[in-house]
C-alpha cells in the first residue's frame, strides 16, 4: 500500500461563480484544524467583508513594497486588482500546528503547490455547464455588467488549468459537492 503524505495546505480553486465561498465556508465550520488563509488584497472592501478576516485591505502601493520584498507564496493582478497570500500566513499556521485552506485562484492554487509541493492538496471545482457560472455571477449581484462579461472571458483561462489539480469536482448539486470535498479532505489533511 502506498504511503500518502498528509497536507497542511488545502486548496479550493474555481472559475467566478464556481462555489469557492460556499465550499470554504463548510469545510471551515466542518475541520476544527483547518483555518483560513487570508490573502491581501487591493480591491475595496465589500458590504460585510471584514479587514483581517476575509481579507487585508491594502494599498497597491504597500502591495507592490511586499511583492518586491518577496513577502508572498504568490500573488496574481485579477481584474485589475492584486491579490495575495503573505509567507507569513503559512509559516504562523506551520507554528500553530494548523491547516490552512485556501479560496484562491487556479495560477495561486499552482503557487502554493510550487512553493509548498509537499504539503499543498489542490482541489478545483468545475461547473456542470459554462452557462452556470454565469447565472451564479448574476444572481449574486457583486459586479458590474462589465465585470461579470471580465469574469466570464476568463473561466475559460482558469479552466484550462483543471487537470493539474489533485481532484476536480463538478459543482452541480450543493450537499453532493459539500461531501465529496469533505471526504477528500478527511483522506488527506495532516
Amino acid at each position: 500500500m502506498e504511503n500518502i503524505t498528509k497536507k497542511r495546505l488545502i486548496v479550493l480553486s474555481s472559475p467566478s461563480g464556481g462555489g469557492k465561498s460556499t465550499v470554504a465556508r463548510y469545510l471551515l465550520k466542518t475541520f476544527q484544524k483547518l483555518k483560513f488563509s487570508i490573502s491581501a488584497t487591493t480591491r475595496p472592501q465589500r458590504p460585510k467583508e471584514l479587514h483581517g478576516k476575509d481579507y487585508y485591505f491594502i494599498s497597491k502601493d504597500e502591495f507592490l513594497l511586499k511583492v518586491s520584498d518577496n513577502q508572498f507564496v504568490e500573488h496574481e493582478e485579477i481584474f485589475g486588482n492584486h491579490y495575495g497570500t503573505l509567507h507569513s500566513e503559512v509559516d504562523n499556521a506551520f507554528k500553530r500546528d494548523e491547516c490552512l485552506l485556501f479560496d484562491i485562484d487556479v495560477k495561486g492554487a499552482i503557487s502554493v503547490r510550487n512553493a509548498y509541493p509537499n504539503d499543498s492538496l489542490l482541489i478545483f471545482l468545475a461547473p456542470p455547464r459554462p452557462e452556470v457560472l454565469e447565472e451564479r455571477l448574476r444572481k449574486r449581484q457583486t459586479e458590474s455588467e462589465e465585470q461579470i462579461k471580465i469574469r466570464l472571458e476568463r473561466n475559460a483561462i482558469e479552466m484550462s488549468y483543471k487537470d493539474e489539480f489533485d481532484y476536480v469536482v463538478i459543482n452541480e448539486v450543493l450537499e453532493t459537492t459539500l461531501e465529496t470535498v469533505k471526504n477528500i479532505v478527511e483522506q488527506n489533511m495532516a
